[in-house]
């Protein structure tokens, strides 16, 4: 039988990598985390979405069982456990990988000079650390597993949090305290006006988020900071040594051709 690509999902640069294989007509087995995710990849033959976390246990009968051949791994900047468990299966197995992620945005050099709005916090630990929390109105966009880390700060400053539309999303939310008030599901991308206005609304003070690039909305998060004079925090990327790194599609798109094509 005919090896396939394991694409590791989760991100929009992953959905448009699947319509990329299947316009080439190339196979490839798609995990996720949730049930929910699976509704945003296209309906083929040639595509197959698992659903569920894997881990080093699974991970053996996963590749033999998809016929894996290769692995081009989209997940998200932040999910470094998959990255971490794609780039062992690579190793143990001896199979081909290629980490596609999104380009980061450069952190503007005049706005640090002036000693503005756009804080480059290392880490949350670093945020959490020091006192940038303390009776501020809050907005919190950094996804659902980092929400615990704040059930904490419930009673020290005014938290809103805005999560994917996901029932675990709502879960983790409710769990660190978030009062239904407080919370508010969207899925990206959201406008520079909707942004706007919802920081408005909330009278927000600071928001905390992560460097993720255009297609997390980065970008209009730092404009609408510097047009309302909202302090930004963005948390960066967990450094991650990759064997091969691309954001180029057709660099991807050639690469899974060559394994597939031999």
């Amino acid at each position: 039988m005919e090896s396939q690509i394991w694409l590791v999902g989760g991100t929009t640069e992953s959905i448009e990598l699947a319509h990329a294989l299947l316009s080439c007509q190339l196979s490839c087995i798609i995990t996720v985390t949730s049930q929910a995710a699976r509704c945003h990849y296209p309906q083929d033959p040639r595509i197959q979405i698992h659903a569920g976390v894997l881990s080093a246990d699974t991970l053996k009968s996963f590749i033999y069982a998809q016929r894996v051949g290769g692995i081009l791994d989209a997940s998200h900047p932040y999910a470094t456990k998959i990255s971490e468990l794609a780039m062992a299966a690579a190793q143990q197995f001896q199979l081909p990988y290629l980490r596609f992620e999104r380009p980061q945005i450069p952190p503007k050099l005049d706005w640090r000079e002036r000693k503005t709005l756009i804080l480059e916090m290392e880490t949350l630990s670093h945020l959490l650390c020091d006192d940038y929390l303390g009776q501020q109105r809050v907005l919190l966009t950094i996804g659902r597993q980092s929400l615990q880390f704040f059930k904490d700060w419930q009673h020290k400053c005014t938290l809103f949090v805005r999560i994917l539309p996901y029932p675990e999303a709502l879960q983790a939310a409710l769990a660190a305290g978030f009062s239904c008030d407080r919370i508010l599901a969207l899925r990206p991308p959201i406008s520079f006006e909707l942004e706007k206005a919802l920081w408005q609304h909330w009278n927000i003070s600071l928001v905390v988020s992560k460097a993720s690039g255009q297609p997390g909305g980065e970008q209009i998060k730092r404009q609408v900071a510097e047009a309302l004079g909202v302090k930004l925090a963005i948390i960066q990327r967990p450094p991650m040594h990759y064997p091969q790194q691309t954001s180029d599609l057709p660099t991807a798109i050639q690469f899974c051709k060559a394994i597939l094509h031999k």
